[in-house]
């Protein structure tokens, strides 16, 4: 099973101009999270497979990202902001699910995904914002293992 997880593109901050605080789920992508977001949309649309499905947080920022790979997704509100990385792989069905399977969401769910699926000490890893981590579950004589595919980040494409 292939699992991505892209991380959202780099979004507005908390406040509004007019100094209104925006909700969390409301705030947009930035120009630059536009940019982001566009680059790696470029680089994964050449590299994923037709069948990938791909889940996306109901935040407006989320969904902006994917729609610049313009492929068909899901909202699903299991992928909010803060969700367990528990609700995340029950989600993908990891590792049973034989399809690939694209997250975009946010941190520190990612972060500590990756963390839990690669055993790092720290419980978390740090997901820079438009990067996307490509994991691979595969049995082995030796057992199961989850492998890193690729790291990539918008600003080295």
């Amino acid at each position: 099973m292939d699992l991505i997880l892209w991380r959202h593109a780099e979004a507005e901050e908390w406040q509004s101009d007019d100094g209104h605080a925006v909700s969390d789920l409301e705030r947009s992508l930035t120009p630059r999270g536009e940019k982001q977001a566009a680059r790696m949309a470029g680089w994964l649309d050449r590299q994923l497979p037709e069948r990938t499905r791909i889940l996306v947080s109901p935040a407006r920022r989320c969904e902006q990202t994917a729609m610049a790979l313009g492929r068909k997704y899901k909202l699903r509100a299991e992928l909010g902001p803060d969700a367990p990385p528990s609700q995340l792989l029950e989600l993908a069905q990891w590792p049973a699910n034989k399809l690939p399977i694209l997250i975009i969401g946010h941190q520190p769910t990612l972060g500590q995904t990756i963390a839990q699926l690669l055993a790092l000490k720290e419980g978390e890893c740090p997901v820079k914002k438009g990067a996307l981590w490509w994991l691979r579950y595969r049995d082995r004589e030796a057992g199961a293992q989850t492998v890193v595919v690729t790291v990539q980040s918008p600003e080295l494409l």
